[in-house]
């Protein structure tokens, strides 16, 4: 399955960008993680990967330093669209993140 950055009106890929942001193992470690989905679907789950409902789903990286990111995406045209990430801080995904995520999600959709 091909994975996708989602891309922004003005042309920028938030996801891409963050990525460009962490250190080369962090970046090593969620690019192994995003092509295990890419190669592994639909046979995939926990604790690579797990469904936020709605059609979001997260694609979750355990990093150096008992770090946890997230990259949250979707499906679009047989592709998995990489909408939104960031570094997990709290037990649950916060309600910002999810909504930046689903917004994304509907233009992607359109």
């Amino acid at each position: 399955m091909d994975a996708r950055f989602f891309r922004n009106a003005s042309g920028t890929e938030p996801v891409r960008q963050w990525l460009k942001g962490l250190s080369k193992t962090d970046r090593y470690q969620i690019g192994e993680d995003i092509r295990y989905v890419q190669t592994r679907f639909p046979h995939v789950g926990l604790p690579v990967w797990r469904s936020l409902k709605g059609g979001l789903f997260a694609v979750r990286s355990t990093l150096p330093g008992n770090r946890v990111a997230r990259v949250l995406v979707c499906f679009a045209e047989d592709r998995i669209v990489l909408l939104h990430a960031f570094i997990k801080k709290t037990q649950r995904t916060p309600a910002e993140d999810l909504a930046l995520a689903r917004g994304r999600m509907r233009a992607v959709k359109e």
